[in-house]
């Protein structure tokens, strides 16, 4: 599903107009960033949590020439669904 379509479902499912669906769905997007920018966390009842890991510098290599390099320390955003999405995602209905 792109973008577009998810803005149309929530337009259908919400009886809202596709340009106030785009806007609602932008703000949701808006607030998650900010959430996890401040908190570090967000978690979404049903949905699952957001959460900012820390991963430490690291060795690697360069897959095209093998040579090693060192990969910087850095953020990750990190979701861990809840059991109601997992059960959902697995029913056979």
């Amino acid at each position: 599903m792109t973008k577009a379509e998810l803005i149309t479902q929530i337009a259908q499912d919400s009886e809202l107009t596709k340009v106030q669906a785009q806007k609602a769905l932008e703000s949701v997007i808006e607030s998650i960033f900010k959430v996890l920018k401040k908190d570090n966390r967000l978690p979404i009842f049903g949905l699952g949590v957001f959460e900012v890991v820390k991963r430490p510098k690291r060795k690697g290599r360069n897959p095209r020439t093998g040579e090693p390099l060192t990969i910087k320390a850095h953020k990750v955003v990190r979701f861990r669904p809840a059991k109601v999405l997992k059960d959902s995602v697995n029913s056979t209905k």
